[in-house]
């Protein structure tokens, strides 16, 4: 009996030994199996989340402009330009100066604000070396009513203000000839100053001011010449101008609106992002939509 005992008790602690062996095999295996597909599933969801991360992250760019229109018109690139994986920083300016000066310092990318013969003059003047990336709109010159309500009430001596930098005084001067006020010299075209009046038969007093205090300067004369974007800003309504510049004139090409780089930049990939937004469909059909004709679109 007990030699029976014995025999079933040793065979119950061979198998129970048989079986740890078995399970100390295959534990091991198991949990290294487990613990390199969770390895594997902890990085792959690292390298998921740093790529999501990563195109997730939007590069900046910082663009300068006057508020009306050119800083709208940004504005509604924006989403464009988000798609293509950046966001858009518009730092609005109230003069023609401060914007070149912070793009050539570096403070800006890019900035909206200025046709060519300005930016050309400004190079000039500054000795920059700012260029052009394209052309975006054209906004018509008109001349709006001061204390004189039509053109032809204007009385001798009249006052008539205009932008008193060179290449804007030039295209107002123009828009004056053209409407019969003054004559210029044959041939000066787009060059024009006050010494190229060769008729001024009711001896029109033309009085230079600041391009931005134009609109301010309505009460103190009789019609003043004012840029686009500052009679938008005015509240002005280019459909209430005394006359407006020709669609077909040469001015309209010659002063269309640019986007201004450093020289160098005019192919990288932040300025052909931003030319691609503001030359979209979406962006030309907000330009034709809002501003009524006093802002074209060049593209």
């Amino acid at each position: 009996m007990k030699k029976s005992i014995y025999a079933l008790t040793a065979a119950l602690l061979l198998a129970g030994a048989l079986t740890g062996c078995a399970g100390s095999k295959e534990t091991p295996a198991t949990t290294a199996a487990d613990s390199k597909a969770e390895t594997t599933a902890s990085e792959t969801k690292a390298e998921a989340e740093s790529k999501t991360e990563a195109s997730g992250k939007l590069e900046k760019i910082v663009v300068g402009a006057t508020p009306a229109p050119h800083a709208e018109i940004l504005n509604a690139a924006k989403d464009i330009l988000k798609e293509k994986g950046y966001e858009l920083v518009v730092k609005e300016y109230t003069d023609y100066v401060q914007p070149n000066v912070a793009l050539d310092s570096g403070d800006l990318d890019a900035n909206y604000f200025q046709h060519q013969p300005y930016l050309d003059q400004f190079n000039e003047e500054k000795g920059t070396e700012l260029v052009s990336a394209g052309s975006i709109h054209y906004e018509p010159y008109g001349i709006y009513a001061g204390k004189s309500k039509s053109l032809k009430d204007l009385a001798d001596g009249a006052q008539i203000a205009v932008p008193n930098d060179v290449s804007n005084e030039a295209r107002a001067l123009n828009l004056l000839a053209d409407n019969g006020l003054i004559q210029l010299k044959d041939g000066v075209g787009l060059e024009a100053t006050k010494n190229d009046i060769v008729k001024n038969d009711k001896n029109f007093k033309i009085v230079e001011v600041e391009a931005a205090q134009l609109p301010r300067s309505l009460g103190d004369v009789d019609v003043a010449v004012i840029n686009g974007n500052y009679a938008i800003d005015a509240g002005l309504k280019v459909s209430d101008a005394l006359a407006v510049e020709d669609a077909a004139s040469i001015a309209a090409t010659r002063y269309s609106n640019i986007v201004a780089v450093r020289k160098g930049d005019e192919t990288n990939d932040k300025t052909k992002a931003l030319i691609e937004a503001l030359t979209s469909d979406t962006v030309k059909k907000f330009i034709e939509d809002t501003y009524d004709g006093a802002v074209v679109p060049s593209f």
